[in-house]
């Protein structure tokens, strides 16, 4: 196993790194709406914050020397499920058409109160 951490994703906030490598497949850590920047969450809608956490992502597929299009499986977490056709949108907006393989759930709570947070799963 590897891990990889990119300087241009947000610092993780515990003990994990942003992905681990193991075989051909990449296993990204949670991503929140984290502006790498400032380290705080970015403000706006469900879609804002959905284009955000997959600049994050991208950060770290690209450190790993992949892009969004290996993303294989994605397994998101919603703060609230009526967010979910706004959050749609912006997600199919981020993936310019790809659709890897989905899992969507309503959670009680998020690290810092975020709305959504995004793991995923990518293929070298």
């Amino acid at each position: 196993m590897k891990t990889i951490n990119s300087k241009e994703a947000p610092l993780a906030k515990g003990p994990y790194s942003h992905a681990v490598s193991s075989g051909d497949l990449l296993f990204l850590s949670g991503q929140i709406a984290l502006d790498p920047a400032s380290d705080k969450l970015v403000t706006g809608d469900i879609g804002t914050q959905t284009q955000q956490i997959f600049k994050n992502i991208e950060s770290v597929l690209k450190e790993a020397g992949l892009s969004l299009g290996h993303i294989v499986k994605t397994t998101v977490f919603l703060k609230d499920m009526n967010d979910f056709q706004v959050f749609n949108t912006a997600y199919q907006e981020c993936l310019s058409g790809h659709k890897p393989a989905r899992s969507t759930v309503e959670v009680a709570r998020l690290p810092l109160d975020a709305r959504i947070e995004i793991e995923c799963i990518a293929a070298y």
